[in-house]
């Protein structure tokens, strides 16, 4: 419903405002205080009785209060238009807002696509059609964007962490890299593990493969120290790569194998609460075996490519410094 000054309203000094504000007291209530009853605060509301406000014919017969402190009745002052209106008006900062909000089905597509969708495509045409209209996240989405620019420089510095634990012990810069270069393999794993379970990657697929970072080293570390201990012992290179093969093959499967089969009643649990970690299970389960495949085989040979390397450089270098005599 619309309210509309008359011409004699106007005149006579009476504001919308004022009339408006008349009207909803006389039809909702004034509160004129608040009682306590039964540890409840209750409103105390003055307005018409109940029969002298359910249809829109008492509204025309109200009388309205005008700045010198007259009453005069509704009609001769205003007039009531009805018309279709808004149920409640939503607003942020001042402004207007419309939320609009859904429930995601994380079988078919996750929130981050969606975004993403809506980003692209959606949003550039409301921009043309409406060039004032603003947007912002809210609610699941909103945690996600946060939390992927925190994710990011914790990775680079656990990356970092990892290195520097391991660079200090084997006192070398280039063997944590050997170790470290099974990471991306595990990535691959988890993703290929989500696609298998018929699962979408989303913010606890992320954490799962951050945590699997820490752990796919592991492997690596004990195949490279045990090549490094048999090159102290005299062995030869070569076979010090082939003993730490077959002697560590057995203790890096079954520790990978115990760890995802100890993982596994998550990725079959079928109840509501587990849906939450199985996305970080599945990363961690799935990227620990392909990596231990990967590493035994990309390990020891990533071992003897560094060797070679380093024993080109150092031919390299007598070359280059030898002296040299003119003829």
């Amino acid at each position: 419903m619309k309210l509309q000054l008359t011409k004699a309203g106007e005149a006579l000094g009476l504001s919308l405002a004022s009339l408006a504000s008349q009207v909803r007291h006389a039809f909702y209530g004034y509160e004129v205080q608040r009682v306590l009853r039964n540890n409840e605060e209750v409103k105390v509301m003055v307005r018409y009785p109940q029969q002298e406000r359910s249809t829109i014919g008492y509204l025309e017969n109200m009388k309205v209060i005008l700045p010198n402190g007259r009453f005069v009745p509704f009609t001769e002052v205003a007039k009531a238009n009805i018309e279709s209106s808004y149920t409640s008006i939503n607003r942020v900062d001042r402004k207007r807002s419309v939320i609009v909000s859904a429930n995601v089905d994380k079988s078919q597509t996750s929130p981050s696509d969606i975004y993403n969708d809506i980003l692209e495509k959606k949003l550039d045409q409301l921009r043309q059609a409406f060039p004032n209209v603003k947007f912002a996240l809210d609610g699941r989405a909103k945690d996600e964007k946060n939390t992927k620019g925190s994710l990011i420089r914790d990775s680079i510095l656990a990356l970092i962490t990892i290195f520097a634990l391991m660079a200090i012990p084997l006192r070398s810069y280039s063997q944590p890299l050997i170790i470290m270069s099974v990471i991306p393999f595990g990535i691959i794993g988890a993703i290929a593990g989500h696609y298998l379970a018929g699962l979408t990657l989303n913010l606890l697929s992320v954490f799962g493969i951050l945590a699997l970072a820490g752990v796919v080293v592991n492997d690596s570390l004990v195949l490279v120290s045990f090549i490094n201990r048999a090159l102290k012992q005299g062995v030869p290179l070569e076979q010090a790569v082939v003993n730490a093969g077959c002697s560590r093959f057995r203790a890096i499967v079954l520790t990978s194998l115990t760890t995802f089969f100890g993982l596994a009643p998550i990725l079959l649990e079928d109840s509501l609460q587990a849906q939450i970690v199985i996305p970080m299970a599945t990363s961690l389960a799935f990227g620990i075996l392909f990596a231990t495949v990967v590493t035994l085989l990309l390990v020891p040979s990533l071992y003897l490519i560094l060797a070679d390397i380093k024993r080109g450089m150092k031919r390299f270098y007598h070359w280059w410094w030898q002296p040299r005599t003119l003829e």
